[in-house]
């Protein structure tokens, strides 16, 4: 059960008018990487927890409150939106290229939304359910939130670079250091995690039944050896179970596939003409 507070977690209120930026801080609310993703990534993986405890906890308290960044940032583009938008697009036709690169506002706000945020990224794409990962398997499901949270912050940071707006800049510096912490948090879960069950998944998949000979074997498949010089070339490997071999002209282990004619109902080429 959820219970909606009115007040915000945090200001979201610019200090003018910007359809153009309203249409840039779309993609971290409904973008791959926004805040509506890694809301309901986070609430769909802590519903799905089948072991009560501290994790299925921590992933709800995160979850809920991605939600309140949502609201956030829903605010921070109406109010981005109001009285902006005849005004910006005249503004961005003046100079053709910046009308090429930034098509002037996202004319949804306009005709769908009434002024109002859109659960679209920056390019008007629709916000999709295919983005949510949610496995069943907490330590997988970590290190995705890792990559989430990496990856919102490094768009937040570069929309912060991307105006001068002391209120924009006020509430993604909020935004920014809330994403420090929940990286830091899923590096301590995920570190607790590898500690139980080692640092492959699924750690419960008997080794016995994996083609063990191809374990631990870097193969370059690509012209050079730079990639020989990496850690992931040589020495224990990572999981502590094996050594990692470098192996530089990586051979076929199977013949070639020849595959069997078609019925031919099917129409397809003859053999003989290919």
């Amino acid at each position: 059960m959820f219970f909606h507070i009115k007040e915000l977690q945090y200001n979201a209120k610019p200090d003018r008018p910007d359809a153009v930026y309203a249409k840039k801080l779309q993609e971290i609310l409904g973008g791959q990487f926004g805040e509506i993703s890694v809301a309901l990534q986070y609430l769909f993986q802590g519903w799905g927890t089948r072991c009560p405890g501290k994790y299925k906890d921590m992933i709800l308290d995160i979850g809920t409150e991605e939600l309140a960044h949502v609201e956030m940032l829903a605010t921070m583009i109406g109010r981005l939106l109001d009285n902006a938008p005849l005004k910006e697009q005249e503004e961005a036709a003046k100079n053709p290229v910046i009308e090429a690169i930034l098509g002037g506002m996202n004319p949804q706000h306009a005709i769908v939304s009434g002024l109002g945020a859109l659960p679209v990224n920056s390019a008007g794409v629709p916000w999709n359910g295919g983005y949510i990962i949610a496995s069943g398997n907490l330590l997988a499901d970590f290190r995705a939130n890792l990559n989430s949270e990496s990856q919102g912050r490094l768009q937040a940071v570069r929309l912060y670079e991307a105006t001068d707006d002391r209120g924009v800049k006020d509430m993604l510096s909020f935004l920014i250091a809330r994403d420090r912490m929940h990286q830091n948090q899923w590096l301590a879960a995920i570190a607790e995690l590898e500690d139980k069950e080692g640092k492959t998944v699924p750690s419960t998949f008997p080794m016995n039944l994996e083609a063990q000979q191809f374990s631990y074997k870097f193969m370059n498949l690509s012209r050079g050896e730079e990639s020989a010089q990496g850690r992931w070339a040589s020495g224990p490997s990572m999981d502590g179970k094996g050594v990692f071999e470098y192996v530089q002209y990586p051979q076929p282990h199977a013949p070639k596939p020849v595959p069997r004619p078609a019925p031919p109902e099917f129409h397809d080429t003859p053999p003989g003409d290919c």
